[in-house]
């Protein structure tokens, strides 16, 4: 059995105004992954891709061992899929959905599903078309979640929620994941929300991967330095730095390969570091995105 619950190799797709550009991308087993773009970025396409909703012009795509789309049925037994736009019949109730649900998937988890209902604070008599936005999205989790899937596929499911209702649903996100062998895909353009939850995160922009690896190498690697700099005074080209600001006397320079001995590099230099500063996870997906871009226009 392979250890990677996804991967696709050398996938694209064209559209009019559009193009998934040779997307290559691996999520193991027992991860969170994050998927961080901004609107129109190729997230939601590379999610319908490895959903077999779309086919893609080519490379190659595995999702837990079977190819898509060509075994996409035998996949879907073991894949879970939400997102912000998922519809449910409004003049029926959350049980008949969750009845629906059960008499399709025998993994389904009645124990489990009445645990949600509880957590969601939502009932199961309710009708649909009687629910708020925030407790249709747990609708509809809930359905998903239920079913114990190997592989979860969220596509932007936190947008237009409440900071209580966000917080509900990456709670219980986060403790699925106490089985080590299910894994999370997590799209969104909200970095707070994935920053949470996820341990790996991947980057696309203009339907390019700009970069993928562990939330924690990011953190760890991405550091802004604020330098002082005399008249006179060239800021020097160093390795590792991917942009330099400067305003008179003062400058800000950002790494995304930070070692220790960078400091002293600009130092040796003549400029004074006034500070070296972590970034957030948003803070590194701007300045990766426009890095990037930069990049392709030059």
């Amino acid at each position: 059995m392979t250890d990677l619950a996804v991967k696709l190799d050398g996938v694209g797709k064209k559209y009019r105004f559009f193009q998934l550009e040779k997307i290559c991308l691996k999520i193991p087993r027992g991860t969170i992954m994050g998927l961080i773009g901004p609107n129109g970025a190729g997230k939601s396409t590379t999610i319908r891709i490895l959903m077999g909703l779309v086919h893609q012009d080519c490379g190659d795509v595995q999702v837990l061992g079977r190819r898509m789309p060509a075994e996409q049925v035998a996949a879907k037994w073991d894949i879970g899929f939400a997102s912000e736009d998922m519809r449910l019949y409004d003049g029926m109730t959350l049980g008949w959905h969750m009845s629906f649900i059960q008499s399709i998937y025998p993994t389904w988890d009645t124990a489990y599903a009445q645990v949600l209902l509880k957590r969601f604070g939502v009932r199961a008599e309710q009708k649909i078309k009687g629910l708020s936005h925030g407790q249709r999205v747990k609708a509809a989790l809930l359905l998903v979640l239920a079913r114990r899937p190997k592989l979860l596929v969220l596509d932007e499911p936190t947008t237009g929620l409440d900071p209580v209702a966000r917080h509900e649903i990456l709670r219980e996100l986060t403790a699925v994941m106490e089985d080590e062998d299910r894994t999370i895909l997590f799209s969104s353009h909200h970095t707070q929300d994935v920053e949470q939850i996820s341990d790996r995160i991947t980057f696309i922009d203009r339907g390019r991967i700009i970069d993928s690896m562990d939330k924690e190498i990011y953190l760890d690697r991405w550091k802004r330095l604020r330098l002082e700099v005399p008249s006179g005074i060239e800021i020097p080209a160093l390795p590792g730095i991917i942009g330099i600001k400067r305003t008179g006397r003062l400058a800000v320079a950002i790494a995304n390969a930070f070692v220790p001995d960078l400091p002293n590099a600009y130092e040796s230099s003549g400029a004074r570091v006034q500070a070296v500063e972590d970034m957030t996870l948003e803070e590194i997906f701007v300045a990766n995105v426009e890095h990037s871009r930069e990049e392709v226009e030059a």
